[in-house]
């Protein structure tokens, strides 16, 4: 027998799929539930299935839910271990292609966007470069496009971005204003924001790298096995696929498409 507050999610999620066409049945079930607690506490209601009814029949509910149930806290060069192994190992290969395509899949507020800018731009690749940043969440685009991070952030953005190896100050790409830190608008260029659901979504491009970190943590395993398929696919051959820390294609039903490159860090290459 299914628990009323069990059912109570599952209905939920249904409703959001049929209803807005966001696709939440196969998220770690876990993580979903943390999130839906914090919002019904947020919105006052005193049961998930009051959440629902506000969703269906408030016009302003579900934008702000999908705050909840999407957004995920970033840094600028978080984990610098994984770009600077990228700077060492990645960019190298990079510099035998006349024109890169990057996929950064799930984007959130762009720190991972900004990061990669910033790091092409360092080893002269980020002109002949263009970046696909996704997500499903309209709100966190809006800020990845924006580019501006409270100021307070930038300490350590500046340590990241100086373990990371960088060659100069990260201060040279952002003007501080009002307290918030707005970062230099030609980074994005050749950047291409658009929504993208990996859960419904099919391959929209041929790209040389996915970085897709922090993401899959939050799936259940067929739904992980539909992203990797999907990386696999967008995936030049030899293209390079980057993980967060948490992440692994050990146990995935594509792990024999790919090999690793740099191990430890989660850098992947497609065969």
């Amino acid at each position: 027998m299914v628990a009323d507050d069990e059912l109570e999610v599952r209905l939920l999620l249904e409703a959001i799929y049929v209803r807005f066409h966001y696709d939440f049945r196969e998220y770690s079930r876990a993580s979903v539930r943390r999130r839906l607690d914090l919002a019904v506490a947020a919105f006052g209601c005193k049961t998930i299935s009051a959440l629902q009814d506000r969703i269906l029949h408030e016009d302003s509910a579900f934008p702000t839910l999908l705050q909840y149930l999407t957004i995920q806290v970033s840094d600028l060069f978080r984990d610098p271990h994984y770009f600077r192994a990228f700077r060492e190992r990645v960019v190298p290969v990079l510099r035998t292609y006349p024109s890169l395509k990057f996929w950064v899949a799930g984007c959130s507020a762009g720190e991972e966007v900004y990061s990669f800018a910033i790091l092409l731009r360092e080893e002269g690749l980020l002109d002949r470069t263009i970046i696909y940043a996704t997500d499903i969440n309209e709100g966190a685009l809006g800020a990845a496009r924006a580019g501006i991070y409270d100021l307070d952030r930038m300490k350590t953005f500046t340590a990241n971005h100086q373990a990371s190896g960088a060659p100069c100050s990260l201060s040279i790409y952002y003007t501080a204003r009002y307290g918030s830190a707005v970062f230099d608008r030609s980074l994005c260029k050749n950047v291409v924001f658009s929504d993208h659901s990996l859960a419904t979504d099919a391959v929209f491009a041929e790209v040389h790298v996915v970085s897709c970190r922090n993401v899959l943590i939050y799936f259940e395993r067929s739904l992980q096995d539909r992203a990797v398929a999907l990386f696999r696919d967008a995936l030049c051959v030899r293209g390079f696929l980057g993980l967060g820390a948490r992440e692994t294609l050990r146990f995935s039903g594509h792990a024999a498409d790919f090999g690793v490159f740099v191990p430890d860090v989660q850098w992947y290459q497609r065969h």
